[in-house]
């Protein structure tokens, strides 16, 4: 079971650097679309790219938490 600790930890690191590329991309595109940087797009949907890319960026974030706190949990149970 220890082998497969170190692999869940990684995985988390990977998924909160995707989460926060995710958030990075979301902000730049929407407040782009937002300010007319973009045109052919109404401004209303830098709002919904906004909202969509956030909503990714708080899933993959809690998912690498969780996995985070599926491995302490896992290492208290080891100790005892």
């Amino acid at each position: 079971m220890r082998e497969h600790l170190e692999f869940l930890h990684i995985s988390s690191i990977a998924v909160k650097i995707a989460a926060w590329i995710f958030l990075f991309l979301g902000v730049l595109g929407g407040i782009s679309i937002m300010l007319g940087l973009v045109s052919g797009y109404p401004r209303w949907t830098g709002a919904v790219i906004l909202a969509v890319y956030a909503f990714l960026f708080f899933l993959f974030y809690t998912i690498a938490k969780m996995a985070e706190l599926m491995v302490k949990i896992i290492n208290e149970i080891k100790k005892k």
